[in-house]
């Protein structure tokens, strides 16, 4: 079997890899870790059986979606939750546990009929989550493609009513003085993962970014949220 694997994120990359040597001499992978790499004459050229993309984030060529097959996976149980942002999406809405949904991807934005689901834990930094959420995917969900093939894993059509989630903006991520504790430990850890804007809160000419939060017990066996700050001045928010 030829496969692609397309992804950008660090955690990913180094699981496809452990993946690509796991099946050496078994079935041909590819990965692809750039835009310039994922071109329709490089695809057409392997002729994969399938291309992977966990976390890829470009537009994909309607080309390439309707000749090959292309299986995304998305972090809520869907038709439940289609569209961006989804683990930050999940945590505001008060979730602890979600399905990660292998999903064939389609001119429908998560649309596609479902391969596959796995349950995924939203305990934990962001960070530490989609680290989870690649252990996955790379260890479970993409070598049972692999080892069942095509014939045995066939989609099936999406059932139910769509819940749509729209994709939060790094203005999102300020955090009010109305907040609650509970909720600035999941705006500050929902946040906290390489490539993603930290939650905030303005303060005079500064944004104090948050990350590494954490509940303690003080010697008064008191619980208390702990967080590392680092203090950016507005003028640099080019820069964040």
């Amino acid at each position: 079997m030829k496969i692609i694997i397309a992804t950008i994120k660090s955690w990913n990359i180094e699981r496809a890899r452990e993946l690509q040597k796991k099946y050496e001499g078994v079935h041909e992978i590819i990965i692809y870790t750039s835009k310039e790499e994922f071109m329709l004459k490089n695809i057409c050229d392997f002729g994969p059986d399938y291309i992977f993309l966990p976390h890829w984030s470009y537009i994909m060529p309607k080309e390439i979606t309707d000749d090959w097959e292309c299986v995304v996976f998305h972090m809520t149980d869907l038709p439940y939750g289609r569209g961006g942002s989804p683990l930050q999406n999940l945590i505001v809405r008060g979730h602890k546990e979600t399905k990660i949904s292998a999903v064939r991807m389609t001119e429908k934005l998560d649309g596609g009929p479902i391969y596959m689901k796995h349950a995924l834990s939203l305990e934990g930094s962001a960070q530490e989550i989609f680290v989870r959420c690649s252990d996955i995917i790379f260890r479970e969900m993409i070598p049972q493609f692999l080892d069942e093939g095509s014939e045995k894993i066939a989609p099936i059509p999406q059932e139910g009513e769509p819940v749509l989630f729209k994709r939060r903006k790094p203005e999102d991520g300020n955090i009010t003085s109305d907040m609650k504790t509970d909720q600035i430990y999941d705006y500050i850890r929902m946040l906290d993962a390489e490539g993603y804007p930290r939650a905030f809160i303005e303060f005079g000419d500064y944004r104090l970014e948050l990350e590494q939060a954490a509940f303690l017990i003080n010697e008064n066996n008191e619980k208390e949220l702990s967080a590392k700050v680092t203090f950016r001045h507005m003028s640099d928010q080019s820069e964040s």
